[in-house]
């Protein structure tokens, strides 16, 4: 008798969950804002995920306060939402929305010592007092202002003011935290290190963050992502590292340091710079051969040769003379004029020079940077003849302002 041979049946596969993103902790959707009939905001939306800071840049005047006070509940918009958590909060008052906001100018009360200040939400909520205590002792540990804690604000530096109001902003458990140029009261220095300062301590809390200021810097320092305003639009929003390298606008690349702009020409999958042919990957959906375009690339992106041989890497774009040449500490920056090549129809003044502001300038000069090894190796002096090359650059259309 010969027994069955057994046939075993697989188990049938489930297929893998689909991985969901998690949903935003602070988002805003279509706000716009008027007073009277002049439009402050039109149509801003973004989220914030938990533990990310977002940064909101822009000048005066941009739109940017206006979005910080009605997430905070100061103001009201025209029309769109505020969600944070996933609960719709733009009716509520300020005061029942969870959101903790650090001013410029910190509003520390002057006859309480620290760690009263700290403490003051958390005594007017009626919570207990070693409940207090304990919660106070534990954010004098965060901000590292353990032994200033019996001293009151008039004894504490810019930076040791701006830790307290941190640290009472914290004490209640803020779901969101909004910064309104938190740093501008402050020198320089003291600036630079205390913003490195609360970015290590957003990381450890894990609170959404909003920080809004005009200066670029602080910016790509302290954002996981940057949202560029300009006239209360979002110009662009995107990592430090996109914004900077790949600016989608011109305001873009002119508003987020030195850039430099120039004139071109599609042609045959390329660009054509004046008399230098450049090759580029452009989308051809948006980019046909005649077209007039702009390339932007910043004053790094600029190599100098004082031959005919430029670098591997870098495409040659044009010669030039050197106007001026200043030393700013890790490098040397050149100003250089560019020999007149064959010009764009769409504008008789193809050679651009941005600085730190949005307002571009028709002339044939560009600002080039050296750091100071490259600067020791090769001197150059002002009236000196180069080869100017880039070994990088973002393509706009040329109406794309």
């Amino acid at each position: 008798m010969v027994k069955a041979r057994e046939t075993l049946i697989p188990k049938p596969v489930e297929p893998a969950p689909a991985l969901v993103d998690p949903p935003a902790a602070a988002s805003v959707v279509g706000l716009s804002k008027r007073f009277g009939k002049t439009s402050i905001l039109e149509n801003i939306s973004f989220d914030v995920a938990q533990g990310e800071v977002l940064v909101l840049l822009g000048a005066s005047g941009s739109g940017k306060t206006t979005i910080l006070r009605i997430i905070a509940g100061l103001e009201m918009p025209y029309t769109g939402k505020v969600i944070l958590h996933g609960k719709d909060v733009t009716e509520l008052p300020a005061r029942e929305r969870g959101v903790g906001v650090i001013f410029q100018a910190y509003a520390l009360f002057p006859k309480m010592t620290v760690e009263k200040n700290i403490g003051y939400g958390l005594r007017i909520r009626k919570r207990k007092r070693k409940e207090i205590k304990e919660k106070v002792n534990e954010l004098l540990k965060l901000v590292q202002l353990e032994e200033h804690r019996k001293k009151y604000p008039s004894q504490l530096s810019g930076g040791q003011q701006q830790r307290v109001a941190i640290a009472r902003t914290l004490a209640y458990n803020p779901e969101v935290l909004l910064f309104d140029e938190p740093f501008g009261a402050l020198d320089t220095q003291t600036r630079v290190h205390l913003r490195r300062e609360i970015r290590a301590l957003l990381r450890k809390v894990n609170v959404p963050s909003i920080f809004i200021t005009h200066d670029q810097e602080e910016a790509l320092e302290l954002g996981d992502r940057v949202a560029v305003l300009n006239q209360g639009h979002i110009e662009q929003l995107g990592t430090p590292l996109e914004i900077y390298s790949h600016p989608a606008t011109e305001y873009v690349a002119t508003f987020l340091g030195a850039a430099n702009l120039l004139e071109a020409t599609v042609q045959n999958g390329g660009l054509q710079v004046g008399s230098a042919h450049l090759t580029a990957m452009l989308d051809h959906t948006q980019f046909q051969d005649g077209d007039c375009v702009k390339i932007v690339f910043r004053p790094e992106d600029v190599v100098l040769s004082t031959s005919e041989f430029v670098r591997s890497g870098a495409a040659k774009i044009s010669a030039g003379r050197i106007e001026e040449i200043s030393f700013v500490g890790a490098y040397e920056r050149l100003r250089l004029r560019l020999d007149r090549g064959e010009e764009c129809r769409a504008d008789e003044t193809p050679y651009y020079l941005t600085t730190e502001t949005p307002e571009s300038q028709p002339t044939k000069s560009i600002i080039a940077t050296r750091p100071k090894p490259d600067a020791a190796a090769t001197k150059l002096q002002i009236g000196d003849r180069v080869v100017v090359a880039i070994t990088s650059f973002t393509v706009l259309p040329a109406s794309k302002r």
